[in-house]
């Protein structure tokens, strides 16, 4: 009997693993994260009050806020005001989360999700994650067309040792993403107290997950590619 329930179960989590749209939960997931950086930024410009940022560029952190040498998080604004280029900031990061979740499957919700983040670069949410939100969108625009070429592009043996690695690939790149967010504003590395040093670890932190993110796609796009053929053989 209990063999029988711990089966059922099993089959129960392969059908629940196997129903998810990886591509959406791939996005959703980067929506949040950028999201969260932009407002990251915001907040620290929003602490530097109401004051002009006298110029299109501008350093983030300001100096009586600032953690180390390299932790300054320059970002782009069209707003001329630390204050209101925070808090705008913050605002658009707040939508982007709620798209992200919510609305990003929907029809027009990869443009809208671009426009989104098109704008919160435009008011202060960061230059670095540019790279990153583009890509996101490009793949947004996949959650409801499945890449069926690659179902002929690797063989079947591939495409399953592929399909299971993309929630893990994520899971490892947001953890990198993470740490190198921590490092970029507050230069701590445990142990580490050269601050050049700190920052190439950074950067090679967000190298690395790039590349496993670009991998995390791949693997999406196969698992979704078989999740709508068994869809459509069911």
């Amino acid at each position: 009997m209990n063999q029988v329930r711990d089966a059922d179960l099993k089959q129960s989590r392969n059908a629940f693993w196997r129903e998810i749209n990886a591509t959406r939960a791939i996005v959703s997931t980067l929506g949040v994260l950028f999201a969260i950086s932009g407002m990251n930024h915001g907040f620290f410009e929003a602490l530097q009050g109401n004051t002009p940022t006298r110029g299109l560029i501008v350093q983030a952190i300001g100096k009586q806020n600032r953690m180390w040498i390299y932790g300054t998080e320059e970002a782009f604004t069209l707003i001329p005001n630390f204050l209101i280029s925070g808090i705008a900031a913050m605002t658009v990061g707040v939508l982007i989360i709620v798209w992200s979740l919510k609305f990003v499957h929907k029809k027009h919700g990869s443009l809208i999700f671009l426009l989104l983040f098109i704008l919160l670069f435009l008011v202060g949410g960061g230059i670095a994650q540019v790279l990153f939100f583009t890509l996101a969108w490009a793949v947004s625009t996949r959650i409801n067309k499945p890449v069926v070429w690659l179902r002929s592009a690797f063989p079947e043996g591939v495409r399953a040792a592929l399909e299971p690695l993309w929630l893990w690939l994520l899971i490892a790149f947001t953890l990198l993403a993470l740490i190198a967010l921590e490092i970029a504003v507050s230069g701590y590395v445990p142990g580490l107290h050269d601050p050049k040093l700190a920052l190439h670890i950074c950067w090679s932190l967000l190298g690395i997950g790039l590349g496993l993110l670009l991998l995390a796609f791949v693997s999406g796009f196969v698992h979704d590619v078989d999740r709508g053929r068994l869809a459509g053989s069911a």
